[in-house]
C-alpha cells in the first residue's frame, strides 16, 4: 500500500475549480480537465514519498503481478503496467463527439499507422496505442452527455417540434424518413459532418430560441442545441450531435460507453474509469484532428439506448458497477465509522481514490495510511486493507 499522486491534464473544456476544489489546489486560472491516475505513458501516477513513476515502480516489482496474484489481462496486454485509468474529469464546456475502437481496430490501426511511419504523438494520428477503450463515467455532481443515436422516428419528432419549414427540414433528415436501419443513419451523420448545411444550422438554432424554456424533451432538445451552438458557433458538426440521446446522471449514477458508440460529455465532474488507452476518434465538436472514414469504420449507425449503470450493493456502502469490461471493476465506497470490512477487489491491484471526507486504511502487517479529500492509493493484490473514517471513494481493481 503506497500513497499515490495522479497527473493533472489542461484541456480547453475543463473547469478552473471543479478539480482544484477536490484536490485542495489553490485556483489558479487554467483549465483542469482531467486528473490521470494510472500507468498510460501519455500520464503515469507517481508512487510513495520518493515519487517515483507507477509504471516504474510496477516493473521493479513485477514479481507481484503474477497470474495467482494479478490481472491476466495485465499479463497478456498491458505488460506491467496497469489495465485500466483512473480519472477525475471535470467539463465545463462540451467534449467532442468521439468514438472508440474495438480491440482488433485498435491493433489493426496502431499497426498500419506505425508501419507507415506515423509519429504517435503526431496530431494526425487516429490510433495512439494498440488497445481499445471501454469505459464508464460515474457522476460527482449533474452530468450531462450525449450517447449513442436516438431512434430516428424520435430524432424525427424532436426536430418537427421546433416548429421549421418540413421542406427545409427534410432535405437533410429524408433519409430517416425513407429507409430503416444502419445506412439510413451513416448517410444523414456524415451529411451533417461533411455537407453543406449552414444555412439548416442557423434555423435550427434560431428555431431552438423559442422553446429554450419549454418543459419536457423539447424543451430539453432546445437547450441541448443552444448549449452547443454557445460553445461551438457555426460548426455544423452540432448537427450530428442532435441525433444522439440525451443523457443526464445524477450523483452516483453512471454511464457506460462500448466500442464504436458515438458520445460526447456536455458538462459536469466525475469519475472516469477506462482500459488503458488513448484511442479517440473524433468526429466534430473540436479543432483537433477528424478523419471521417476512419471514424465510420469503428462506429455503430445503429439505434442505441444509453447505457446506465447503477451500483450493486456487495456490502453497506459498497457498491460496485457491474460492466462488461475485462480490464477493469469498478467500486464506490461510502466509508463511516470503524473498520467493518475490507477494500474490494483483492485479487488485482488497485488503485483507491477518496474525493470527500477523510479515509484510514491498514494492513494485516500493521502499515496505515490516512487519506484526506482528493488522494489516492496504490494497493498491491492480495493485500488485505481495512478502511475507517467518514469519506466517499472509489476504487478500481484490474
Amino acid at each position: 500500500m503506497q500513497q499515490l499522486k495522479g497527473v493533472v491534464k489542461h484541456y480547453d473544456w475543463g473547469s478552473r475549480t471543479a478539480i482544484p476544489a477536490i484536490l485542495g489546489l489553490p485556483e489558479d486560472g487554467l483549465r483542469y480537465a482531467e486528473y490521470w491516475l494510472g500507468t498510460h505513458p501519455a500520464g503515469t501516477a507517481l508512487v510513495g514519498i520518493n515519487e517515483m513513476p507507477l509504471s516504474d515502480f510496477m516493473s521493479a516489482r513485477a514479481d507481484l503481478l503474477s497470474a495467482e496474484s494479478g490481472s491476466s489481462v495485465a499479463n497478456t496486454d498491458y505488460g506491467t503496467g496497469l489495465p485500466y485509468l483512473l480519472k477525475i474529469l471535470a467539463a465545463e464546456k462540451p467534449l467532442s463527439l468521439q468514438a472508440h475502437p474495438d480491440a482488433r481496430q485498435a491493433a489493426a490501426g496502431f499497426a498500419a499507422e506505425n508501419a507507415a511511419g506515423v509519429p504517435v504523438d503526431a496530431p494526425e494520428r487516429n490510433f495512439r496505442d494498440p488497445h481499445h477503450k471501454p469505459e464508464i463515467v460515474v457522476a460527482l455532481t449533474t452530468f450531462e452527455a450525449l450517447s449513442g443515436f436516438r431512434a430516428p422516428r424520435e430524432t424525427l419528432r424532436l426536430f418537427s417540434g421546433l416548429g421549421m419549414d418540413e421542406s427545409v427540414l427534410e432535405t437533410f433528415l429524408a433519409p430517416l424518413r425513407m429507409r430503416e436501419g444502419e445506412p439510413a443513419m451513416a448517410e444523414v451523420f456524415l451529411d451533417a459532418l461533411t455537407g453543406s448545411r449552414a444555412e439548416l444550422l442557423t434555423e435550427v438554432v434560431v428555431a431552438a430560441v423559442a422553446h429554450e424554456n419549454d418543459s419536457g424533451e423539447l424543451g430539453e432538445f432546445a437547450r441541448v442545441i443552444l448549449t452547443l451552438d454557445e460553445h461551438y458557433p457555426g460548426d455544423q458538426s452540432l448537427l450530428a450531435a442532435l441525433l444522439l440521446n440525451h443523457v443526464v446522471l445524477q450523483p452516483g449514477e453512471g454511464l457506460y460507453t462500448a466500442a464504436g458508440v458515438l458520445h460526447a460529455y456536455m458538462r459536469g465532474t466525475g469519475i472516469e474509469v477506462m482500459a488503458a488507452s488513448d484511442n479517440v476518434l473524433r468526429g466534430g465538436l473540436t479543432h483537433k484532428h477528424i478523419d471521417h472514414a476512419v471514424l465510420a469504420d469503428v462506429m455503430q449507425f445503429s439505434s442505441v439506448s444509453p447505457v446506465l449503470v447503477a451500483p450493486v450493493m456487495e456490502a453497506v456502502g459498497c457498491g460496485r458497477y457491474p460492466v462488461p469490461a475485462d480490464e477493469f471493476s469498478l467500486w464506490r465506497l461510502e466509508v463511516t465509522g470503524k473498520p467493518t470490512w475490507t477494500l474490494p477487489g483483492s485479487t488485482a491491484n488497485r488503485v483507491l481514490l477518496v474525493v470527500s471526507g477523510e479515509l484510514q486504511c491498514g494492513n494485516d502487517d500493521g502499515t496505515t495510511l490516512t487519506l484526506s479529500q482528493g488522494q489516492a492509493a496504490f494497493i498491491f493484490a492480495e493485500e488485505q486493507i481495512w478502511l475507517a473514517g467518514e469519506a466517499l471513494a472509489f476504487v478500481v481493481a484490474g
